[in-house]
């Protein structure tokens, strides 16, 4: 942890403490507070100025019109108990000043502090505002994540952070939300800002396949290429392009991991086909695999992933994924230099049929790129999920992990699931906490 973040927790501490000692004013509140319905999302927001609960609102709306059940409180009329009995909590975290917290978020830190709870039953996501012209950027947003860590609440996804309200870190907690039950038909707080891209290609990456086909989608673009990295995502509005720039578009967008890097002069997808239980085909994946047609226009927008990117060459990293997951680990690959350790942990349905990328793959096994590639097929003989192949692995996992490796996950919910739970097993909850606060251990799943 940063000297900063010591000092901002320790502040924390204090201000918790002062706010105990006087706490006649807060305890009232607490006897005011609504009780929370059992199955109910917790939606808590720390606002200062307004705009952590107007966000919060707009969480809430989201989540109830898809049919959650959802309780919105101030972080002031929260309580250890709340947080214990609830199942999921969203929180929304604005930071003031050189990196204080709200004023709302004393008695909380209070009662918090003076009931240590434990809270591994709790699921949660955090949205830290902040501003980057300030030197401890989003400060109580993590600070706040490491107090939910320490206690041993599990992330589902990580940490956002949004500067000065900058629409596209908003868009990927919109799209975060998915994890919490809301709809991915919902539409966007606010219009991306697209940019024309034609479509170059498409190829299907899984004949005959059981499974749905899975494309490769390739792009280039019209005029300058734009600049991403490993990790980062594609915004792509699932209609014409000529609509798109329309003043309200009235389609949401939908988000794609990035396959390549910018050295290979495409933007590339892994998209699959989606179909419904009456056969319609997807928004967006029924857009790029059936309907756009070769050489059409394509309206999309690159959102930066910073907490996703490839790290530093000096660190050996291990990618674990599952079906279009793919798309972003073949990106972090491609990313990374020659002479780095790589390994990758992959999981597909078939393994005659269901193997993207493979001669790729197989071409970075032999010339070292990747030290080790292990793959699990839930159709085969042996029916192996992902996460058995972590639990298959462990010796080796904690091997790599004791020597400072980093874990990106991306694929399914279901499969970031699974495997989550299997590297809390392999390598310990505190491990496992510690190495997302560190940065270490980052997921991209859907």
């Amino acid at each position: 942890m940063s000297e900063g973040m010591r000092l901002l927790l320790a502040g924390l501490a204090c201000l918790g403490w002062l706010a105990l000692v006087g706490g006649t004013l807060w305890r009232h509140r607490l006897h005011q507070a609504a009780p929370v319905a059992p199955g109910a999302v917790l939606v808590i927001y720390a606002s200062q100025t307004g705009t952590a609960a107007g966000l919060a609102k707009a969480t809430a709306e989201a989540l109830e019109v898809s049919g959650r059940s959802v309780a919105l409180r101030s972080l002031a009329a929260v309580t250890p108990v709340m947080l214990v009995q609830a199942g999921e909590a969203l929180l929304i975290a604005a930071t003031t000043g050189e990196g204080d917290a709200p004023d709302d978020a004393a008695g909380f830190l209070a009662r918090f502090h003076a009931a240590k709870p434990d809270l591994s039953g709790l699921h949660y996501a955090v949205l830290a505002l902040g501003d980057t012209h300030y030197r401890h950027f989003c400060a109580f947003g993590h600070a706040l994540d490491r107090l939910l860590h320490d206690a041993g609440a599990v992330p589902v996804a990580d940490l956002v952070e949004v500067d000065q309200g900058d629409a596209g870190a908003l868009r990927h907690w919109q799209q975060n939300l998915r994890l919490f039950g809301a709809s991915a038909a919902l539409p966007d707080w606010e219009s991306p800002r697209y940019r024309r891209w034609v479509l170059a290609g498409r190829e299907l990456l899984n004949p005959g396949s059981a499974g749905g086909p899975m494309y490769r989608i390739t792009l280039t673009c019209e005029g300058e290429m734009p600049g991403w990295a490993a990790g980062d995502i594609a915004e792509v509005y699932p209609g014409s392009a000529e609509e798109a720039f329309l003043p309200k578009p009235p389609l949401p967008h939908r988000d794609y991991s990035l396959s390549t890097v910018p050295q290979e002069g495409e933007l590339g997808l892994v998209v699959r086909l989606f179909r419904d239980e009456q056969g319609r085909s997807g928004l967006g994946s029924g857009f790029l695999c059936e309907t756009a047609e070769i050489g059409a226009g394509v309206a999309l927008r690159i959102r930066s992933n910073p907490r996703f990117h490839t790290p530093a060459s000096r660190v050996p990293l291990v990618l674990i994924g599952n079906g279009t997951g793919i798309s972003s680990l073949r990106a972090h690959l491609k990313a990374r230099e020659p002479g780095t350790s790589n390994w990758l942990i992959y999981g597909e349905r078939d393994p005659l049929h269901d193997r993207p990328f493979a001669a790729e793959l197989e071409g970075w096994q032999r010339s070292g790129h990747l030290a080790r590639l292990d793959l699990a097929f839930s159709r085969a003989e042996e029916g192996l999920y992902v996460q058995d192949e972590v639990r298959r692995v462990a010796d080796m996992l904690r091997v790599w992990v004791s020597g400072d490796a980093a874990i990106l996950l991306c694929g399914s919910v279901a499969m970031g699931e699974g495997v989550d739970a299997a590297l809390r097993e392999v390598l310990g909850e505190a491990e496992v906490n510690e190495m997302l606060v560190q940065g270490r251990y980052s997921r991209d799943i859907y």
